[in-house]
């Protein structure tokens, strides 16, 4: 019994070690767990009854079942959503999150008012508590001073630059934009100029209305921008409010032809939560282009797209794109605190030292309390890394989700469909992001594409996005009061008030646009004399005119300032000079060639008899005999070629041929002197003291400029002429008597102005003058008007029109004589054959020859080796002879190169067959009378 009793002992012992080891091990095991708080609570605050706060709030409930009936992502931690209505009021917004952060919420999603979410940024950077909004886009959020507001959806900054893409796309550059006057408005407008004037191009308009305006001011500001030029609207709006503006305008006739909207995401946003959008709604939209954010399709999409139908939460049959972002908000901070806690953080509060109510205040501001490790929280959920139902949920340096991307849709029929796509990856095209982001990106012009577009009035081809403006306003035009070449623009007493041909141009090109432009004349100037031409292009760009029509010289410095039509007159500056009359000289005859061509066709001449003496010399008696001789027959048989009267013969196959391309040169250059001669003594011959505008600039003489020209400050600036040289001159009378006079007697040099008035002056004078030298600038005529006028581009295409039916030439035969008087004032000059034109005949003849001399020095070398070996072998054998046998050893040297070069070739042969014939004897044994050999001894 006593042994079974310590038994007993000794197994209650053990047991109760083994539990409290047990005991010890589970609370070891379990430490992890136990800083696990319970319960974290969550906050939400937006406008529960709008159209994405009816789409966010199911998908927000969804999201936080999802999490807390999935013990493996909190590891026990329960998700509590609070959740507080903003209901659209900035004010009770700000309230509902100040008595939200009193809930000691760890993170807060919302607000979708960039307005609530401007003011709760401060409160939360005090508490240190994340925000993270799904639908507050408003650009300027993304700011350093909301340190604590982290934005899950994608920024307007993006989309705006997507419209501004768009718009350079189609090549429209101004626009009128519609908003709200709050900060998403305001601000998201504010980064469409900024992106559109990197594309030169600009909003013309803004018109704003304010939160929840009336139908009548809706109205009333749609009235006020139809009567503008611009036909191509951006809308930027609540989604609420937003169908009320295309109501209004389909009541005004602004959904027809002609018209151009575009709308931010606003849209998609109210049609996606429809189950079927009823016929009334898609009439009021058609050919509305929009975007919308792009989601790419997966499967936790389409899953969660199965779910909605189901949801018991839901208050609108579908869903939006801000319904999959709200919804991976929650994920995010799920996922974050899931990382938070494993890196040992703790929930903790403490009381702001700042905040504390005085005097009795009932606001209760000590409740609310600083999230600790705020901090820290933040920092992991700016560094999370996961995919959402929006895709790949990852933030960049500014706090931007990375990879913002839309899709571009196009409104009509009874459907919407999509026709491309923006990315900042790659921008616009017709593949999906997704798909681009495997490939390098590419921005170029030629890589930017999208599908057609149905346009309002179910026009396909583009509109071209502006009209004339129909506010009863016409064109006001300004037009040189000209006192002089009065031709091209003047006044008229008729009902127009200007005539001439430019302006008769203008109205020929406004004739062809394809809507009306209502304008008038006003003349500028007091008629006494021509105007300042800067001065009218300056008024332009001021506005005091919107357009000046006439001789207006296109000039880089009014090119900064206004835009010019395409050219409808070719311009520049020339000397006009007077000029007598050359009488004929005795030396007449040396004109016809420069004098570079005398020397290389004299030069050729001896070249070519030495080359055919060289060919000839060996086989032609009659270029054989003395020194003298032989140079004389040299010269006399090169120039006597040039009258095809050489007497020599030539027989050698070279020298034919060399002599034979020789004639046919000498034709050609006897042909070309007869032909210029002729014309030298029939032309008259015309000379002026000025050359130039380079023999201008170099002398000091006066120089006679239009008043009112351009060409004053080019010769000024450009050329540095001195002003104390420059005359101006205000009629064409004026022109004529000053060079008459010329310099010495009062009068100018020479007259620099423009081609078209240089043109009719020397008509009008009855070519008494004549201009000199080369047009020394090239320009022209054009219509100018405000900078980025859409006028200038469709007159521009209207004035080549006008240029390829002759329309323009016969408007210049009306107003401009067709006679022109010669501008050539030395036609001697022109007349001159220089070597450009027969450098080709010479090379030719150069290479003929120098191929003869080629083969003809290469065939004496074979006959001076041919000889010199023969000599060679006779030596060897004569060393081979006794030494005392002088008697018969040869005296005979190696014939020379010289000697073989000047001997005949007759003789050459002869000689050459006598060795051969006495080196054949030498090579024989000598033998007896009787046959037998003789001893040399």
């Amino acid at each position: 019994m006593e042994l079974i009793f310590c038994l007993k002992r000794a197994f209650l012992v053990w047991v109760s070690c083994l539990w409290v080891t047990v005991v010890v091990v589970g609370q070891g095991a379990n430490d992890s767990s136990a800083a696990r708080p319970k319960e974290v609570k969550v906050g939400a605050l937006f406008t529960l009854n709008s159209y994405i706060g009816r789409s966010a709030k199911p998908a927000i409930l969804a999201a936080f079942d999802e999490i807390n009936s999935n013990p493996s992502i909190l590891k026990g931690t329960k998700l509590k959503l609070i959740l507080h209505d903003t209901n659209c009021s900035e004010f009770l917004g700000t309230v509902e999150a100040l008595q939200l952060i009193e809930d000691d919420v760890v993170a807060a999603i919302g607000p979708q008012s960039s307005g609530i979410a401007h003011v709760i940024s401060h409160v939360v950077n005090e508490l240190h508590v994340p925000l993270l909004s799904f639908g507050a886009t408003d650009p300027t959020l993304s700011a350093l001073q909301y340190p604590y507001f982290l934005r899950t959806t994608m920024s307007d900054y993006f989309q705006m630059y997507a419209i501004a893409d768009m718009l350079e796309y189609f090549g429209w550059r101004e626009i009128i934009a519609i908003f709200v006057d709050d900060d998403y408005g305001r601000n998201g407008i504010s980064v469409l100029g900024d992106a559109l004037a990197k594309n030169r191009a600009k909003i013309s308009y803004k018109a704003a209305f304010t939160p929840n305006a009336p139908r009548s001011d809706i109205k009333d500001l749609l009235v006020g921008v139809n009567l503008m030029e611009s036909r191509v609207f951006v809308v930027h709006v609540n989604p609420d409010s937003g169908l009320t503006i295309f109501s209004v305008a389909k009541t005004l006739g602004m959904m027809s032809a002609g018209y151009v909207w575009i709308t931010t995401d606003w849209l998609p946003s109210v049609l996606d939560s429809m189950d079927s959008v009823d016929s009334d709604t898609m009439d009021l939209i058609q050919g509305v282009v929009s975007l919308r954010h792009h989601t790419p399709e997966s499967d936790l999409k389409r899953s969660f797209s199965s779910k909605w139908k189901n949801l018991k939460d839901k208050e609108t049959p579908n869903f939006n794109s801000y319904a999959l972002y709200a919804y991976d908000s929650v994920w995010l901070i799920a996922r974050a605190l899931d990382v938070f806690f494993n890196e040992g953080g703790n929930i903790t509060f403490s009381e702001d030292p700042s905040l504390h109510d005085t005097n009795g205040s009932a606001l209760y501001l000590n409740s609310l309390r600083i999230f600790d490790q705020g901090p820290k929280f933040l920092k992991i959920l700016l560094s999370m890394n996961f995919t959402g139902l929006t895709g790949l949920i990852q933030f960049d340096s500014e706090k931007n989700l990375i990879r913002p991307s839309y899709d571009i849709l196009n409104i009509g029929g009874t459907g919407i469909r999509t026709i491309g796509y923006w990315a900042n990856y790659s921008h616009l095209s017709t593949v999906a992001p997704e798909i681009l982001y495997t490939k390098p990106p590419n921005i170029s012009a030629s890589n930017q594409h999208l599908y057609s577009v149905i346009w309002p009035g179910e026009m396909t081809a583009n509109p071209k996005g502006w009209v004339f403006p129909n506010n009863g306003k016409p064109l006001r035009i300004a037009v040189p009061n000209r006192v002089t070449f009065k031709e091209f623009v003047s006044k008229d007493n008729g009902p127009s008030g200007a005539k001439g041909y430019c302006i008769d141009v203008f109205e020929a090109a406004i004739n062809l646009l394809a809507y009306p432009v209502p304008h008038t004349y006003i003349l500028y100037g007091d008629g006494n004399r021509n105007p300042e031409f800067n001065n009218i292009v300056f008024d332009v760009s001021q506005n005091k005119y919107d357009a000046t029509v006439g001789d207006i010289t296109i000039t880089t410095n009014r090119t900064r300032i206004v835009d010019f039509t395409q050219p409808y007159m070719e311009s520049g500056l020339v000397v006009v000079a007077p000029v007598r009359e050359v009488k004929s000289s005795p030396w007449s005859f040396l004109k016809p060639f420069t004098w570079q061509m005398w020397c290389v066709t004299a030069a050729f001449f001896l070249f070519v008899g030495a080359v055919v003496w060289i060919l000839e010399h060996r086989m032609n008696p009659e270029f054989r005999g003395p020194p003298r001789q032989q140079l004389i027959t040299i010269f006399w048989f090169s120039f006597s070629t040039m009258f095809f009267a050489h007497r020599e013969n030539t027989v050698s196959t070279l020298g034919r041929l060399v002599l034979i391309l020789w004639l046919f040169v000498v034709l050609i250059i006897n042909s070309s002197y007869t032909a210029s001669l002729t014309s030298i003594l029939t032309v008259q011959q015309l000379t002026s003291r000025v050359q130039g505008i380079d023999s201008l600039i170099a002398s000091s003489d006066p120089i006679g400029i239009q008043d009112g020209s351009f060409a004053y400050n080019y010769l000024v600036e450009e050329l540095h002429i001195a002003q104390s040289r420059l005359r101006i001159m205000k009629t064409q009378d004026e022109y004529v008597a000053a060079l008459q006079k010329g310099p010495n007697n009062g009068g100018v040099a020479a007259i620099v102005d423009e081609l078209p008035y240089i043109e009719l002056f020397l008509v009008n004078t009855k070519c008494t003058f004549r201009t000199v030298g080369q047009e020394f600038t090239k320009s022209g005529w054009g219509f100018a008007f405000q900078r980025d006028s859409p006028l200038a581009v469709d007159l521009s295409t209207a004035i080549l029109q006008l240029s390829e039916n002759g329309d323009l030439q016969r408007i210049h035969d009306k107003w401009l004589s067709s006679d022109a008087c010669s501008s050539q004032t030395n036609p001697v000059d022109e007349n001159r054959l220089s070597l450009d034109s027969f450098w080709g005949l010479f090379l030719v003849c150069g290479i003929a020859c120098s191929i003869g001399l080629l083969l003809f020095f290469w065939r004496i070398w074979q006959q001076y080796r041919l000889v010199n070996k023969d000599d060679e072998e006779e030596a060897a054998r004569e060393r081979e002879l006794p030494p005392d046998d002088g008697s018969r050893r040869s005296t005979q040297r190696a014939t020379s190169f010289k000697s073989i070069l000047d001997i005949k070739e007759k003789e050459f042969k002869e000689m050459l067959k006598l060795k051969r014939k006495s080196s054949d004897q030498k090579r024989a044994p000598s033998q007896s009378s009787d046959g037998q050999p003789i001893s040399p001894s």
